[in-house]
């Protein structure tokens, strides 16, 4: 891969992330985000065969209540990935769904750990505000 598909594949992936919490564009959705992966590599075809794929295992995941839905966008943007990396195509799609789905419950898992570390920042910083200091408040939110 070139340096620019690099460039780019990091930028899909970055919005893949960022659309997984933000739910507005729907770049976390596997169906375009390994289209746009395929895209970017030169492997379109196997973009979208995976994508579609994926997309149909992912249209059961929600997340309702305090259920939280397995990572789809990790799935996708490691699943595309490690295919384009693999250079069989299209033939390698089954291998890359196989890979996707513990990627799925493994982001789900880091998602967890990750909620569950930002309670206690979240109290550091109410007692933060609670004194006036707006600069531990603004600190401990980047940190977060």
């Amino acid at each position: 891969m070139s340096v620019i598909s690099i460039i780019l594949v990091l930028l899909v992936a970055f919005l893949a992330g960022m659309e997984g919490i933000l739910d507005e564009f729907q770049f976390h959705q596997p169906l375009v985000a390994c289209t746009l992966i395929g895209l970017v590599t030169g492997n379109l075809e196997a973009g979208i065969v995976l994508g579609g794929t994926l997309q149909m295992i992912a249209l059961g995941w929600a997340n309702i209540g305090a259920a939280v839905a397995p990572d789809a966008a990790l799935a996708s943007v490691a699943s595309a990935i490690i295919l384009v990396l693999g250079g069989q195509g299209v033939k390698g799609v089954p291998s890359a769904i196989a890979i996707a789905v513990p990627l799925a419950v493994a982001g789900l898992f880091l998602t967890m750990i990750v909620r569950t570390v930002a309670v206690p920042i979240v109290h550091m910083m109410d007692a933060a505000a609670e004194k006036g200091n707006i600069k531990q408040v603004e600190m401990l939110h980047i940190f977060a």
